[in-house]
């Protein structure tokens, strides 16, 4: 089981304060955050990828390519990479670098995003936003697969003769997850092609969550992929503790009230009753997280989001402490009971001796 943090990079006034970092500031910050990340023991660090303000995250592989450098364990990801507006050969090449760059420590998120605007900065219609990954999605596996690659399709100039440059380390491609939060086709697609589907868990009830990924599950094992308990599942959440939990609701409610996320809405109360967040002490979180898997099964990802709302860097980081002790206890309690056939979270090492095995299968 893996455990990490994700951010979408706004840069939010700290409501208690009225000071909101500068885009300098708030990048910096998420390097410590993500160094910080390493020294308490978590294993994946990802980052989003939007283009307008309030958000700095538009180069999501410059950041991970030098976050790569800085640190020696974490697995880097995306939450998410936009397949409807990026060019999927931009894509092979920029997570092929970044693959030999940090040593296979990187898998990659795909997904649709939420801002409507940016489809026509980059040339795309909205409208078409799941013919477009499905399309961009097809050729990026090619491409990733392929030593040369013809192709022809109805959003993109075809493509004769195109060897991608680097190739994937060691000829295997990046682990791919598809994250979505209310769409059944992005489910669909990654069952189709075996791969790990990610709901981001932080907006909708558990109701939901459940549906979208028992329909995963299910398609997964009609696909010839494993079992539906095999489905590579991961799951988002955000959390703020205090060793006293009151302590926690008063200090998180002031950023909670004017998030950009999911501010101006219910109340602080009401929408932690009805979806995962949790603000509390670390006990509660731990026994919050253990819920998840009597709805989603046994899961292979647990991501937080953890420096969204004008959050200070400090508290971030004191956040940070506390989870590395949340997910000490995790670690051990996700195992109990855990089927010997339900598998880890994909890693290059696990795919690289995966591929070596059906070789010489062969």
């Amino acid at each position: 089981m893996q455990f990490g943090i994700f951010t979408v990079g706004d840069v939010t006034p700290d409501p208690t304060t009225g000071r909101a970092p500068t885009e300098h500031e708030r990048i910096m910050a998420t390097v410590a955050i993500a160094e910080k990340a390493e020294e308490v023991g978590l294993d994946v660090f990802a980052t989003g990828e939007h283009h307008n303000p309030p958000f700095v995250c538009s180069s999501p592989t410059t950041l991970l390519g030098y976050l790569a450098a800085r640190t020696n364990r974490l697995v880097f990801s995306t939450s998410t990479t936009l397949i409807t507006t990026n060019d999927p050969v931009k894509i092979a090449e920029d997570f092929s670098v970044l693959q030999h760059l940090s040593g296979g420590r990187v898998d990659v998120m795909l997904g649709r995003g939420n801002t409507g605007p940016v489809y026509p900065w980059f040339g795309e219609d909205i409208r078409q936003a799941v013919p477009l990954t499905v399309e961009k999605y097809a050729l990026l596996r090619r491409l990733w697969r392929e030593e040369v690659v013809d192709w022809e399709g109805q959003f993109r100039t075809p493509l004769h003769g195109f060897t991608l440059a680097p190739q994937p380390l060691d000829g295997v491609p990046p682990f791919v997850w598809h994250g979505s939060i209310r769409t059944p086709e992005i489910a669909e697609l990654a069952a189709f092609h075996g791969d790990g589907f990610f709901a981001n868990h932080i907006f909708w009830p558990a109701s939901h969550t459940e549906r979208m990924v028992q329909f995963y599950r299910r398609r997964f094992e009609h696909y010839g992929h494993g079992t539906a308990a095999q489905a590579i599942v991961g799951l988002g959440g955000q959390v703020f503790m205090r060793r006293n939990s009151q302590d926690a609701v008063d200090e998180f409610r002031p950023y909670f009230d004017v998030a950009p996320v999911y501010g101006h809405g219910p109340s602080l109360e009401e929408f932690s009753e009805q979806t995962p967040l949790t603000v509390g002490s670390p006990q509660q979180v731990v026994e919050k997280t253990l819920g998840f898997k009597e709805y989603v099964g046994d899961y292979q990802r647990q991501l937080f989001l953890v420096d969204h709302a004008g959050l200070p860097l400090k508290t971030v980081l004191e956040q940070l402490d506390l989870l590395g002790e949340v997910v000490a206890t995790l670690r051990v309690e996700m195992e109990k009971d855990r089927p010997a056939d339900v598998p880890d979270a994909p890693t290059h090492d696990s795919l690289l001796a995966a591929s070596r095995k059906d070789t010489e299968d062969d």
